[in-house]
C-alpha cells in the first residue's frame, strides 16, 4: 500500500508529468511541498500553485481526507 506521500507525489505527477517533486510529512496531515517544473515557466507563483493543489485536491476533500493541510508549497522552474 502506498504512503500518503507517494500518494500526493502521484497525483502530482500526473497532472505535470516531468515534475521533480518533493513530499514531506508534518503533524496530523500536514505535508510540505516542492515541485520544480518547465510548466511554471512564465506563471505566477498564484498560477501554478493552483495546478499543483488542483492535482492533490480530491485527497483534501471529505472529513477523511488523508491531507489536511499544505503548510508550505514552493513551485519553481528548473
Amino acid at each position: 500500500m502506498a504512503t500518503i506521500e507517494e500518494t500526493i507525489r502521484t497525483a502530482i505527477l500526473e497532472k505535470i508529468p516531468d515534475a521533480a517533486v518533493d513530499v514531506a510529512p508534518g503533524s496530523g496531515g500536514h505535508f510540505t511541498l516542492q515541485v520544480v517544473s518547465p510548466v511554471f515557466a512564465g506563471k505566477s507563483m498564484l498560477e501554478s500553485q493552483r495546478l499543483v493543489l488542483g492535482a492533490i485536491a480530491h485527497l483534501m476533500k471529505g472529513d477523511g481526507a488523508p491531507v489536511h493541510a499544505i503548510d508550505s508549497l514552493k513551485t519553481k522552474t528548473p
